[in-house]
């Protein structure tokens, strides 16, 4: 469970209510602290009342710079200087041909405006299909306004980006910028599934590193590389395939309360799925796409 806390240094602090209560900055991984320590201070006699404050450090320092309580977490990373550079140097051979795929078959690649064309259109896009790589969809069956105020976040710093078919829109990417507009990260991307085959989320993602590049941002960020026990997967193939890399960085725990430092002290903050051997995590990842499949009476192709 995850409610809305308060403002702090300028940062809206969010709680997510499982064994105990552990804090996060919103938006956690497009925006970051300036000055951790005040923010804990802060939060020691708030009214989040949280027992357990977690953030991410920024990069480009990977090395740890606080003496907190840390573990490593990751990200894909995609180190950009020149559009030209990465197209020719750092993008893999297969990505490069998907990417050109896409504008063959007529797929076309332009900033946009956030708008309500633009929130209907992913609107539909989320309401495509109920289950996405094995799992089901969190977005859908969600209200248009729902929608609405879930894109609407971050709109200073955020780029949108359409794969059109003619006036359709069959796929986006909402990139946000830190502070300092040195980095971006991929909010969402997604396109239309019966889509699959026109390549849209490749040439999306060309864009992407275009509209970096044209603004001197010197980072993507595409979420994570690998999650829990998982190291490898058909979307971290996918992410390396077009030039991003694994990089770790420290992710500090702060015990508020007694019980945060218990929770904490024991590994009870992680999730089920990230302390379970990764041999089991397959086999039961493997059962869940069975049974959605058989549940949701959808194809393989979402998966």
């Amino acid at each position: 469970m995850k409610k809305a806390s308060q403002r702090i240094e300028g940062r809206s602090v969010v709680v997510h209510r499982r064994l105990c209560r552990i804090a996060e900055v919103d938006g956690e991984g497009y925006k970051y602290l300036a000055d951790p320590k005040s923010v804990i201070a802060e939060l020691r006699n708030s009214r989040a009342r949280a027992d357990l404050f977690t953030f991410m450090q920024e990069m480009p320092e990977t090395s740890p710079l606080y003496k907190y309580p840390y573990v490593w977490d990751n990200f894909a990373v995609l180190s950009i200087s020149t559009f030209d550079q990465w197209w020719t140097k750092q993008i893999g051979f297969k990505a490069r041909n998907k990417a050109k795929q896409a504008e063959k078959k007529g797929i076309v690649i332009r900033e946009v405006p956030f708008s309500d064309d633009l929130v209907q259109g992913i609107w539909e896009i989320y309401n495509e299909v109920p289950v996405r790589q094995g799992r089901r969809f969190p977005h859908y069956g969600k209200s248009l306004e729902a929608v609405r105020a879930m894109s609407a976040t971050f709109l200073d710093s955020s780029v949108f980006i359409g794969a059109f078919d003619g006036e359709k829109l069959v796929g986006f990417i909402k990139m946000t910028m830190n502070d300092a507009r040195t980095q971006a990260g991929l909010m969402h991307i997604l396109s239309l599934i019966s889509y699959r085959d026109k390549a849209p989320t490749n040439a999306l993602l060309v864009q992407a590193v275009r509209s970096c590049a044209d603004r001197g941002v010197i980072r993507l960020v595409y979420a994570n590389f690998a999650y829990g026990n998982k190291s490898r997967s058909s979307l971290s193939d996918f992410k390396e395939r077009n030039g991003f890399q694994r990089v770790d960085i420290p992710r500090y725990y702060v015990p508020l309360t007694m019980w945060g430092a218990f929770i904490f002290r024991f590994g009870l903050h992680r999730r089920l799925a990230e302390q379970m051997p990764e041999s089991i995590a397959a086999k039961l990842r493997e059962f869940r796409s069975r049974w959605y499949q058989r549940r949701f009476n959808v194809s393989a192709e979402s998966f």
